[in-house]
């Protein structure tokens, strides 16, 4: 009988969810050409080609779609039987910014209980600028924030793309103000509207303020205001409508995870937060306008 490798498995997963032999290494704290010698153990040992390589794209085989659930589930009872042997429980504390935050977060929170049981997840939920802050101060292990004009430290997740959305029968006539929603002053969300509207020679007027970006987007969902929101968050129902009513385009921006933490462990625990918002869509269910 065959038995598995917990290593060339876990390799497996990684290359699988990361559509990368580099990123994969990455994750798991390793070289790219070890990667790739696990990934040949494994497909030795099981007698199938699992991943499917080429010069531009990095993908799973029909067989290596098959073998990707079991595969989880033998790294997940893997780390239960050690978890077992452990009366330890380790504290994580992430903080994740309310501007990013969106439909990704139940999955990297299983992903992360998946990956170790024992783990004591603590979450906070805040501004960007405070996650940042309270970070440097070494209050959290890690944060996933909207990358700030005056920093370029941490890791790339993924490019956040935005537009003015609102509900299909919102209305803005010539010579009106448009109506506006926005988060709260401290937010250069809102900075970046206001000032895109005063650099076209659009009036406007704040018709909604709330305090984060779920506020906003519900205002916009309920026909209140327009607003600026990224394509990933922008509501159901809702709508862009830059071309529609003539509003200036709007520069994109990154999401970023940074860590204080470099032990083994650790490092695999943000390899599967990275993973878990990397592989959900990007795109929200909005529309695109007319």
């Amino acid at each position: 009988m065959a038995t598995l490798d917990v290593d060339a498995v876990e390799a497996f997963v990684a290359i699988a969810d990361l559509q990368s032999f580099t990123r994969a290494a990455q994750a798991l704290g390793t070289t790219q050409g070890a990667i790739s010698v696990k990934l040949k153990r494994l497909e030795d040992r099981v007698g199938q080609k699992l991943i499917e390589r080429t010069p531009r794209r990095v993908r799973l085989s029909a067989q290596g779609a098959l073998f990707l659930g079991s595969a989880r589930d033998f790294l997940a009872a893997h780390q239960r039987a050690l978890t077992g042997l452990s009366s330890v429980r380790r504290r994580f504390s992430l903080g994740i910014s309310t501007q990013v935050g969106g439909p990704e977060v139940p999955t990297l929170l299983a992903r992360l209980n998946t990956y170790d049981p024992a783990l004591i997840i603590e979450m906070r939920l805040d501004d960007s600028r405070d996650l940042l802050d309270a970070f440097d101060r070494g209050e959290i292990d890690a944060i996933i924030v909207r990358r700030e004009e005056d920093r370029r430290d941490g890791e790339v997740l993924t490019q956040e793309h935005f537009g003015w959305f609102a509900t299909p029968d919102f209305i803005f006539r010539a010579g009106e103000p448009l109506r506006l929603a926005a988060s709260s002053p401290s937010c250069n969300m809102r900075e970046i509207a206001t000032r895109a509207l005063d650099d076209a020679g659009i009036a406007w007027t704040e018709v909604f303020l709330g305090c984060g970006s779920f506020a906003v987007s519900e205002a916009v969902a309920a026909g209140l205001a327009t607003a600026i929101l990224s394509f990933r968050l922008a509501p159901p129902g809702t709508v862009e409508v830059s071309h529609r009513f003539g509003l200036p385009p709007l520069p994109s921006s990154e999401i970023v995870l940074l860590s204080s933490l470099s032990d083994t462990k650790s490092r695999k625990a943000l390899g599967t937060i990275a993973t878990a918002f990397r592989e959900h869509p990007q795109a929200g269910s909005a529309g695109n306008g007319a």
